[in-house]
């Protein structure tokens, strides 16, 4: 099945540790932090004052004094009024201070995750879901900012209040109020955490079929041409329909879920207004509280409720976005397979000679790819390997750029192991024009430049001179800024090539490697390529991977791979004496070109 490897959400832990992750993130501003507590405690001590004040105006205007009438209450409500003012002020000032810390830390955590996706070696970007890890740093992200509002804003703030209405009904009121009070907030927390926990993994289900289904849409969009060279169209709906369904059935798992967890909540707070108002009632029928008092208790309760309500939504939100947030720096866990040695050194290329030594490798034990490789690339010369596919050509090309490290034996460059030096510096001085061409969705011009984003235009305009491109990019309206599509299909692969060739030639490193540089180039362009690279290797070291032998009759060495060994080793004249692998490979191709020209077009 294409996507790669998904996350086992059912067996993912998610817990509130996940919270000691961000706290770095949060002491970047820690005085706005401060501040932002401050005015939230502010926001609550108005808020329970509120209750309270309403309380003596209900008293005073139900008091038998005129006077009362006209000049109490009228202070108790601009009073009642400053004071609600003050809670949505004090609210406001709070967001705001609080606003730049949460898009800070989102920035921060987020460049962080995208900075060690980088780092990670090929294996994991070969396995990786594209579609699916943009979901996971979306959701990531996203999750960060609500945890983050929600803990400083809802969070502490319910707790805040609670303590406040417990503490004034200690003082006000019968022990019987803070009795149920207390008594209906525990139940409540205890039917929300239970429920949610059971909850939670209907989340991760819905998670995994929506990264599912976004990677198997990201990935037939990525491969368009592909699918409709095949006509496989229904093909691709009915697979995207299945991973469509499993997510529709994750979530209706999750509604049906959610709908028990608010229905639980609703009848524990039902119980318990019912119980304090008719508490409340008995007490005012004894003397024992005034009408005020009622409504104090009222407003008080559904103070409490109101947002311990929300607390509710809170709590299962804030668990949905720890698992986004844990899924996210899971990816943060993911250790890469080559790292740079303890005190490594930057590479110092003085020459550029490369030495193999014993170099073995393999992807598994069953499946040897090189085999106790020892050869000499002299620094200024131009070396090929050819050889049938799966020799071990192209891997030569992985290790040299320490996409692996040898399973055994080791890699040189002018006497400097690459495994001792950074990896920043190896690649640095090496260049390469893959058999693969891959261009961003940008314009040739920025394509090119990649090479050296420091590049001037006349530096621009030689390497393209010397690709042959000059008289291709003259014919587009648009010139260089014509965009060349997603990962450049909008050229041919010729066309591509010879803007990675440009792109490699602007780096001007000293090592410059050609894996089947001229593979999707006709006779002509070829020809002209060739010449090119001929140009450009003169005082570099250059390796060229060659399916086609006539590409490099001119190389200084030649080396033939079979079965992941050097078997011949040789200028052409010199291969071609010996009448062993290389000659017959030579013979064959030869054979199979004068078939080619003598078919009629």
């Amino acid at each position: 099945m294409r996507g790669g490897h998904f996350p086992n959400y059912e067996n993912q832990d998610v817990s509130w540790k996940t919270l000691k992750q961000l706290i770095p993130y949060l002491l970047e501003f820690r005085t706005r932090v401060f501040f932002a507590l401050f005015f939230l405690i502010g926001a609550k001590v108005a808020s329970v004052t509120v209750p309270y004040l309403f309380k003596l105006v209900v008293d005073d205007l139900n008091a038998e004094s005129t006077s009362q009438v006209i000049a109490v209450p009228i202070a108790l409500i601009i009073g009642y009024g400053a004071v609600r003012l003050a809670n949505v002020l004090f609210g406001e000032i709070r967001d705001t201070l609080f606003g730049r810390v949460t898009e800070r830390a989102m920035r921060r955590i987020g460049l962080t995750v995208f900075n060690h996706l980088h780092s990670l070696d090929l294996d994991f970007h070969l396995s990786r879901r594209t579609g699916g890890i943009a979901r996971d740093i979306e959701r990531g992200t996203s999750g960060i900012s609500f945890l983050l509002r929600f803990m400083v804003f809802n969070i502490i703030p319910v707790l805040l209040e609670i303590a406040f209405v417990i503490a004034i009904f200690l003082y006000n009121y019968d022990g019987w109020f803070v009795a149920i009070i207390m008594s209906s907030i525990l139940a409540y927390i205890a039917w929300t955490v239970k429920a949610t926990e059971w909850r939670t993994r209907f989340i991760r289900e819905a998670n995994e079929a929506d990264s599912k289904s976004n990677t198997a849409a990201v990935d037939s969009l990525l491969n368009y041409e592909t699918v409709k060279y095949f006509n496989n169209e229904d093909y691709e709906a009915k697979r995207y329909d299945t991973d469509l369904a499993s997510w529709e059935t994750a979530r209706r798992k999750n509604r049906l879920t959610l709908f028990a967890l608010n229905s639980g909540q609703a009848t524990i707070i039902g119980i318990s207004m019912t119980g304090m108002l008719l508490l409340a009632a008995h007490h005012v029928s004894l003397g024992n509280m005034t009408l005020g008092d009622f409504t104090a208790v009222n407003l008080y309760m559904m103070q409490i409720f109101m947002p311990l309500n929300f607390f509710g939504f809170v709590y299962r939100e804030m668990k949905g976005s720890m698992a986004n947030i844990e899924q996210m720096f899971s990816l943060l866990r993911q250790s890469p397979n080559i790292k740079d040695a303890e005190n490594a050194k930057d590479l110092n290329v003085t020459q550029g000679a490369i030495n193999f030594k014993n170099v073995s490798f393999h992807y598994t034990d069953d499946r040897p790819i090189l085999k106790n490789i020892s050869l000499t690339i002299p620094a200024g010369k131009k070396v090929a390997f050819v050889g049938s596919s799966g020799a071990g050509k192209s891997t030569l090309i992985k290790l040299l750029y320490r996409f692996y490290d040898p399973t055994s034996g080791q890699i040189e460059i002018d006497g400097q192991p690459i495994s001792k030096v950074t990896q920043k510096s190896l690649r640095k001085n090496i260049g390469i024009v893959p058999q693969d061409t891959v261009l961003f969705n940008s314009t040739i011009g920025e394509n090119i430049q990649y090479g050296n984003i420091n590049a001037t235009n006349k530096e621009v305009n030689t390497a393209i001179e010397h690709a042959y491109l000059s008289s291709f990019i003259e014919q587009l309206p648009d010139g260089l800024e014509t965009l060349v599509g997603e990962r450049g299909l909008k050229l041919s692969g010729g066309e591509k090539q010879r803007v990675a060739i440009a792109r490699t030639i602007l780096k001007k490193p000293p090592i410059m490697l050609f894996d089947e540089a001229t593979s999707s180039l006709d006779s002509k362009s070829e020809k002209f390529i060739l010449k090119a690279i001929n140009e450009v290797a003169v005082n570099h070291t250059s390796v060229m991977i060659a399916h086609r032998l006539s590409t490099i009759v001119n190389a200084d060495i030649i080396y033939v791979l079979h079965h992941g060994e050097i078997i011949e080793s040789g200028q052409h004249n010199e291969l071609l004496k010996l009448n062993g692998h290389y000659a017959s490979l030579w013979h064959l191709q030869q054979e199979e070109e004068k078939q080619d020209s003598a078919e009629p077009v």
